[in-house]
């Protein structure tokens, strides 16, 4: 099935004759973006919280906003960049207007409870995403869409560097997380 999201003709089609589009063809259209994207927008707003209740209202809450203005989509990059940018900034908001405490002042028994709740490659995807969030916020977000496997190209735009930065950039990404992940493990 070729979908408005794979396929940027249909979805420019889409996008042009949008004033006269019934609401039913822009529910389907939104319907295939959703499926398209929803999947790397919850582990990027995961990256964010850290939080499965708090990444789903923030999907939910991104989400809402790109049917809003989906009509006001210009197509001058690929959708899901567009997504992704109001992603970040619908993280963002709710950081600050949150003001989230740092992650590592859960009380041990919380922590303890969560961590036997999971097995242990979802222990090990927990701790990634713990040392993810003690990244700066740049670094969240690129390595994010690396994990999502964007393009770099993609990840280059929606960032604002060239590629050649990209990938310095997450080389040394790649080494802080090392350096993250190898000291909880000595904890």
């Amino acid at each position: 099935m070729v979908t408005c999201c794979n396929n940027p003709f249909i979805f420019a089609s889409y996008h042009k004759n949008l004033p006269t589009i019934t609401v039913a063809h822009k529910e389907i259209v939104f319907k295939q973006i959703f499926e398209a994207n929803s999947k790397k927008i919850f582990h990027l707003c995961y990256g964010y919280t850290g939080d499965d209740d708090a990444a789903n209202d923030l999907l939910q809450e991104t989400f809402l906003k790109v049917w809003q203005n989906l009509d006001k989509f210009r197509n001058q990059a690929m959708i899901s960049t567009w997504i992704y940018r109001i992603a970040v900034n619908t993280c963002l908001t709710y950081l600050r207007s949150e003001k989230r405490q740092a992650k590592d002042e859960l009380t041990p028994q919380i922590a303890e409870t969560k961590m036997e709740e999971v097995s242990e490659k979802n222990e090990q995807v927990a701790l990634l995403y713990k040392c993810i969030a003690k990244l700066e916020e740049s670094e969240r977000i690129i390595i994010t869409m690396v994990l999502d496997e964007l393009p770099y190209s993609e990840i280059a735009e929606i960032s604002g560097i060239s590629e050649g930065n990209l990938r310095v950039k997450i080389h040394r990404i790649k080494q802080k997380l090392t350096e993250l992940y190898n000291q909880h493990e000595r904890l």
